[in-house]
């Protein structure tokens, strides 16, 4: 659901702005409010960031979050995950993960919701890798299929079961196929 204030906000005066439940995003200057994940959405996001976060973490490769706030190119995001190499996370001065990431993420994943749009979240995935993100997925639920973006190269879909799906470089001791990740909506 789109929100237009009276007069445009600025980024700045976004920021200023409480927290909504769920997340509102920033982008071209409009108030846009991400849909509250279902039961497919939520299960599909916990399992993968376990997952991710399994792999890589212990071995201080990268880290995943949900439902983390990125701004960055006068956007401010939400994406369902995003993952940042452990260089790469935000940290305060007492080395402590930080509140405000104001980059993009190293790969960001959003899970489609059943009226969520699709450009919108596509949209998203571009801007991250307009600013550096290796790689972005979109998964849709419905279809049993995952989307992969990277910069200037087609987009691939993934849709068959046995598919292994891409993972950025640094993530390469992750190995996924399709069927692993729509099979946690069985559990």
């Amino acid at each position: 659901m789109v929100q237009t204030p009276v007069q445009p906000l600025t980024l700045e005066e976004f920021l200023a702005l409480p927290e909504t439940e769920p997340a509102s995003e920033y982008i071209d200057g409009q108030i846009i409010k991400k849909p509250m994940p279902q039961g497919k959405h939520s299960s599909i996001q916990t399992e993968l960031s376990t997952a991710i976060n399994a792999q890589l973490r212990p071995k201080k490769i990268a880290r995943a979050f949900s439902e983390l706030r990125c701004t960055f190119g006068d956007r401010s995001i939400v994406p369902d995950i995003s993952i940042f190499s452990w260089d790469r996370i935000a940290r305060d001065q007492n080395g402590e993960i930080a509140n405000i990431f104001q980059l993009a993420p190293n790969w960001t994943i959003e899970i489609l919701s059943p009226d969520q749009s699709h450009t919108k979240v596509t949209k998203n995935i571009l801007h991250c890798l307009d600013y550096g993100a290796e790689m972005g997925w979109l998964i849709d639920p419905s279809e049993k299929a995952i989307l992969v973006y990277r910069p200037q190269q087609q987009t691939l879909v993934f849709d068959q079961p046995t598919h292994s799906l891409p993972t950025p470089t640094f993530a390469r001791p992750i190995i996924l196929t399709i069927e692993v990740v729509f099979n946690w909506l069985l559990e």
